[in-house]
C-alpha cells in the first residue's frame, strides 16, 4: 500500500497498543474495586498504630534507654554490671504489667523492685507495649476475656484454690499476703492486684517468679486462679483483727507478746507494790 506521495506506509502495531490498552484498563479497575471493598477504616488503623508504636519508640527513648539500651538490646551501667536487660522478645503483657505496677522504670537497680504508683498514663502505657511488640513476637496484653471472674462457677473456683495451693503458696503464703525469699527478695502481696496484671504475672514471670505459660496452665486455669485470689481479696475477717493471716507462727508470737507480756508486766507491778504496804503497817505499829 502506497501513500498519495508514492511512499510505502508501516503497518499500525495495533497488537502492542491493545495489549496496553486492556493493561491499563485493568489496572484501573483493581484499584477502583480495592477502594471500594476495603474498609475505610483499614488504612487509618495501619496509620494509628504506627503513631502509637511511634510514641511508644519516643517514651522509650526518653525514660527506658538508660538502662535497656537505645534499641531494648539491654545496657550496663558502665562498670560491667547490667544495668537493665533485653526486652526483645518479652511482649506486650511484660510491659504493660512492670509499668502499670510502677516497678518500671525503676528506682535503682536492687535484689527487688518495688511497686509503686504508675509514672505514665494508660495510653502511653500502651503506646510502650506496642513499641516493644513491634520488636519481636512475645506474649501480648491479653483480653479482657481470659481474666474476667464474674461468670466463674463454683467448681472452677474449687479447682483454682487446689492450683494456687499447689503452685503458688510457697512463695505468696496460703491467703496471698507474700513472704520473704532468699537473697532480700520477696513474693508480694496478692491483695491489692487487678485480675489483669495476675493474669500477666503468670503469663510473663516478671523477676524471680516462674513463667505459667499456656502449656503449664491453661487459660481457663490461670481464670480458675484468678478467681479464687479475687475471693480472698473479698473475704471479711468476722473474728477480729486477722493479724495477717500469716498462719500459727505469727498468731503465737502476737499471743506471747501481748498476751503473756501483759500478765508478766502485771505480776511484776504487783510484786513491785506489796513491799511498800508492808512498810507502812510496820510504821505505823510502832507509832
Amino acid at each position: 500500500m502506497r501513500d498519495a506521495d508514492g511512499t510505502t506506509a508501516r503497518p499500525v502495531r495495533r497488537g502492542k497498543v491493545a495489549r496496553a490498552l486492556v493493561v491499563g484498563t485493568a489496572l484501573v479497575s483493581v484499584g477502583l474495586a480495592y477502594a471500594v471493598l476495603v474498609p475505610n477504616g483499614a488504612a487509618g488503623a495501619d496509620g494509628s498504630q504506627s503513631q502509637q508504636i511511634e510514641e511508644g519508640r519516643r517514651l522509650f527513648a526518653v525514660g527506658c534507654s538508660s538502662c535497656h539500651g537505645l534499641y531494648a538490646e539491654g545496657g550496663s551501667n558502665g562498670e560491667g554490671r547490667m544495668a537493665g536487660p533485653s526486652l526483645i522478645g518479652v511482649g506486650a503483657a511484660a510491659v504493660d504489667f512492670q509499668v502499670s505496677t510502677g516497678r518500671m522504670p525503676a528506682v535503682q537497680t536492687g535484689a527487688q523492685v518495688p511497686e509503686k504508683p504508675p509514672a505514665y498514663s494508660e495510653p502511653e502505657i500502651a503506646a510502650l507495649a506496642a513499641y516493644i511488640a513491634s520488636l519481636a513476637p512475645g506474649p501480648a496484653v491479653p483480653a479482657e476475656e481470659y481474666y474476667d471472674v464474674s461468670k466463674v462457677t463454683q467448681e472452677e473456683l474449687v479447682r483454682g484454690g487446689q492450683l494456687f495451693r499447689t503452685n503458688c503458696t510457697a512463695c505468696h503464703n496460703f491467703a496471698g499476703r507474700g513472704g520473704a525469699l532468699p537473697n532480700g527478695r520477696y513474693a508480694p502481696a496478692l491483695m491489692d492486684t487487678t485480675p489483669r496484671n495476675i493474669y500477666q504475672a503468670m503469663l510473663t514471670g516478671p523477676q524471680q517468679m516462674p513463667v505459667f505459660s499456656d502449656g503449664v496452665l491453661l487459660p481457663e486455669d490461670k481464670r480458675a486462679v484468678i478467681a479464687y485470689i479475687v475471693s480472698l481479696q473479698e473475704q471479711t475477717d468476722p473474728g477480729g483483727f486477722g493479724l495477717g493471716r500469716l498462719g500459727p507462727v505469727s498468731e503465737g508470737l502476737w499471743g506471747w507478746l501481748l498476751g503473756i507480756g501483759l500478765l508478766i508486766a502485771m505480776a511484776v507491778w504487783i510484786g513491785a507494790k506489796v513491799p511498800r504496804v508492808h512498810g507502812r503497817q510496820e510504821r505505823s505499829g510502832t507509832d
